[in-house]
């Protein structure tokens, strides 16, 4: 990479990248982070996020209660030979190539799969295939992440797993102004009326201990959005906008379809239903 660039005939010295240090010497051994939180609050993100930011290879494994052992290794398949070829995971071929293993919902799991993993957690640093019956070793530079959720429908972790998943960073709900950013940026067709109402939603469902996330409320904004499109009357966004009481209408429908009656006591007013 070029360390000079010339603008308008000026040539500037660039500054050095930064490196951040992932381990403290040649013989430490990375961490196996955790981010825990409810679903829909951007725990899978974050860990995408940190690991582009590494410039590594991203990797995901999206995890079941269906998941086995050789899910997560080396699952054989029969070529259109008629010969057995020996298929690395998502895991392993982060493994090899130093990349980055993003386990999202890892929770989901039974014991059984999470003891194929446990010698990758340790110093070990490896997993056994008995389908291939080798030995894979990981690369200096493989890292792996799990995510997990905090709902009841997963399976408790065993102990000598727990201890090698550390640290844990929880990911609770964003702050009201973090939250219309992430609203903004996947709705970026929402005006701030239509934002605005939403996030005053969510964030009075935060209050409520409800698990409604920005995930449910990008749905809310994307669908009332659509009902706002087609209607005969409005031809918004490309004619008049709607009246509070039309928008407020729309967000109120949307909210009960997608979250259902109850979810509807968190949407403020509407203007002129408080005038």
């Amino acid at each position: 990479m070029s360390k000079t660039v010339v603008i308008d005939d000026v040539t500037l010295h660039m500054s050095h990248p930064d490196e951040l240090p992932i381990v403290v010497s040649p013989e430490d051994l990375p961490l196996n982070p955790r981010l825990l939180g409810k679903p829909g609050v951007g725990k899978t993100t974050l860990a995408y996020a940190a690991a582009k930011k590494l410039n590594r290879e991203v990797y995901m494994f999206q995890a079941t209660m269906d998941t086995r052992p050789e899910d997560l290794l080396v699952t054989p398949v029969i070529s259109e030979a008629g010969k057995i070829q020996y298929v690395a995971s998502s895991i392993v071929t982060a493994m090899i190539r130093g990349g980055v293993a993003i386990l999202d919902e890892g929770n989901r799991m039974s014991e059984k799969s999470w003891a194929s993993l446990a010698p990758l957690l340790d110093s070990r640093r490896y997993v056994e295939s008995i389908v291939a019956g080798i030995k894979i070793h990981a690369h200096v530079d493989f890292r792996i992440c799990a995510t997990m959720n905090d709902d009841a429908s997963t399976f408790e972790l065993p102990e000598y797993i727990h201890s090698r998943l550390q640290p844990q960073v929880f990911i609770d709900f964003p702050e009201r102004e973090e939250e219309k950013l992430i609203l903004a940026q996947n709705l970026p067709f929402a005006n701030d009326i239509i934002l605005n109402y939403v996030v005053d939603f969510l964030q009075m469902s935060h209050l409520a201990q409800e698990r409604y996330t920005v995930r449910d409320g990008i749905n809310i904004g994307r669908y009332a959005l659509k009902l706002l499109s087609t209607s005969r009357k409005l031809k918004w966004p490309r004619r008049v906008p709607p009246s509070p009481k039309q928008l407020h209408k729309c967000l109120d429908h949307a909210i009960h379809l997608i979250l259902g009656q109850d979810a509807r006591q968190y949407l403020p007013p509407s203007p002129e239903a408080e005038s």
